[in-house]
């Protein structure tokens, strides 16, 4: 038997996921297949995505190509009308066993060869009980799915659904499990992880989720947060913020732009104050935060003077990580009718500001390291990351997993050095 093979595009949910479809197609006992699990978050995502399938089906000519993620739940048929494709399942049908149970008995015809339902009549996540991935230092647990919002520019809802949350207990009981197995690391993922709880009895908050953790699983030793909404943030979350060691000190926010028209024109929830109030906050209960944030450049209508205030933000907010997106029109979101669309060599110029300032951040960031002592999560023998989420090289081999405490003694690219 052939074990099937993954590939994985996108953010780390999706990460975690092709974990859960890797033992629902192993349990199923799939043979001779190919799962390409997409993303749709951009134009681009999509375009990279029909490139590696068609790279995969030369790869492999007989496997069976199964198709799936996001942009295989927004645009079925683009992926359907390839030749290379065999199957294309949505993305709460990659979650069912009775679907990998069905392809591995051959069950797929005609006809069913698109299995994508409405995501919108979705109205629970499951909690995929993967036990850790990716390093043996840093476990990863979905606890919510899906987004309720409906900014301008996004297509994610369309790929996710609305918000679902997983139980804190569920939550709680998984982290129990990790932390036995040896995991010194939890980071709480999900798309839209602020949300967490409105669709729950008593509809509670994410803090409330964070402090659960915490004070349940005490032999924890680091707790992380991947992505959030800083609008969202509720009081317990800043009170973990502010007294709970354990939890980490990164934060990577979606904020998308500097400027107040355009923020109003992404339906956005937050203005460039909130943004500005909220960094500043966090940094005064916890000083050695750091920041990532997502920014978009291009979004139509934008002029310099409006991306001069997404450049500014970078300083304002004292962001460190930059994820930066060229703006990316996607058919069927608001913003792709907006008039005024931005020239695409203006886009990519714009683009590429943002992210000399975001090396700017970076290397303010890694000298003001040089002397101090950090606690590193070794992610293999030569590699760490401090409580920051910054990486450090070692050039001595060091025990993969383990916390260690080490002085910074310098830099190199993008990294410290120990």
């Amino acid at each position: 038997m052939t074990v099937p093979k993954f590939t994985t595009l996108g953010c780390r949910l999706n990460a975690y996921e092709t974990e859960a479809m890797k033992e629902l197609s192993q349990q199923a006992g799939l043979d001779n297949a190919v799962v390409v699990n997409t993303c749709a978050v951009t134009a681009e995502a999509v375009r990279k995505a029909r490139q590696e399938i068609r790279k995969l089906r030369r790869d492999n000519p007989n496997a069976r190509l199964i198709v799936t993620g996001c942009a295989a739940q927004t645009e079925p048929e683009t992926f359907a009308q390839m030749p290379e494709v065999d199957v294309v399942i949505g993305n709460t049908e990659k979650m069912r066993p009775e679907t990998w149970a069905g392809m591995a008995a051959d069950f797929i015809g005609e006809s069913e060869a698109v299995q994508v339902d409405d995501i919108m009549s979705v109205t629970e996540t499951a909690g995929h009980l993967i036990d850790g991935f990716g390093t043996r230092s840093r476990a990863y647990v979905q606890v919510q799915n899906g987004c309720d919002h409906r900014c301008t520019f996004c297509i994610i809802p369309y790929g996710r659904g609305n918000s679902r949350s997983v139980p804190a207990g569920v939550v709680v009981d998984q982290i129990k499990r990790l932390v036995d197995k040896g995991y010194n690391e939890v980071v709480l993922t999900g798309v839209d992880l602020t949300s967490w709880g409105a669709d729950l009895p008593a509809a509670p908050k994410f803090g409330d989720l964070v402090m659960r953790i915490l004070r349940l699983v005490p032999d924890l030793p680091r707790l992380r947060i991947s992505s959030i909404d800083s609008i969202e943030v509720d009081d317990n979350l800043m009170l973990a913020i502010a007294s709970e060691p354990r939890l980490m000190p990164h934060l990577h926010l979606s904020l998308q732009h500097g400027d107040d028209l355009i923020l109003k024109r992404m339906k956005r929830r937050h203005l460039r104050d909130d943004a500005i109030r909220f960094t500043e906050e966090a940094k005064k209960l916890r000083p050695d935060m750091t920041f990532g944030a997502d920014i978009i450049a291009g979004f139509p209508t934008e002029t310099e003077a409006h991306f001069a205030n997404s450049l500014k933000l970078v300083t304002d907010c004292d962001l460190t990580w930059l994820h930066v997106f060229p703006y990316s029109k996607r058919e069927g979101t608001p913003a792709a009718k907006i008039p005024n669309q931005v020239n695409g060599k203006v886009i990519k110029e714009r683009a590429a500001r943002l992210r000399a300032a975001g090396t700017r951040q970076v290397q303010q960031h890694l000298q003001a390291q040089i002397g101090r002592t950090h606690h590193i999560l070794m992610e293999n023998a030569h590699m760490g990351r401090t409580e920051q989420f910054t990486e450090v090289s070692f050039a001595k081999p060091q025990t993969e997993g383990r916390i260690i405490s080490a002085v910074i003694n310098g830099t190199a690219v993008g990294q410290l050095t120990a």
